[in-house]
């Protein structure tokens, strides 16, 4: 998000409120992690403005979900040069 407001995110983010209440200084961005349970991976961004909420959300239930894409990436990054690769290269996405 920051990056795409031309922002650098280690002068716009929020973390975790750190028992601040009320509202945040315009501009910032909040960054939340809540654990607990059987909560294995849910990720939600929000795009909050006045009167609406647009939210994206990923759930995953099983940690086996995450256990696939280790062994997809090391499977892929076994038969590259030795470099600095990050998850877009074994997706593809860096094309």
């Amino acid at each position: 998000m920051a990056e795409a407001r031309g922002q650098n995110l280690k002068d716009v983010a929020v973390y975790g409120r750190e028992g601040q209440t009320g509202e945040r200084k315009a501009g910032t961005i909040g960054i939340h992690a809540i654990r607990g349970g059987e909560i294995i991976g849910d990720h939600t961004v929000m795009f909050i403005a006045d009167g609406e909420v647009v939210e994206i959300t990923h759930r995953a239930r099983a940690r086996m979900t995450f256990a696939a894409g280790a062994v997809r990436a090391a499977t892929w990054v076994i038969k590259q040069e030795v470099g600095q690769y990050n998850m877009q290269d074994v997706l593809g996405l860096n094309d």
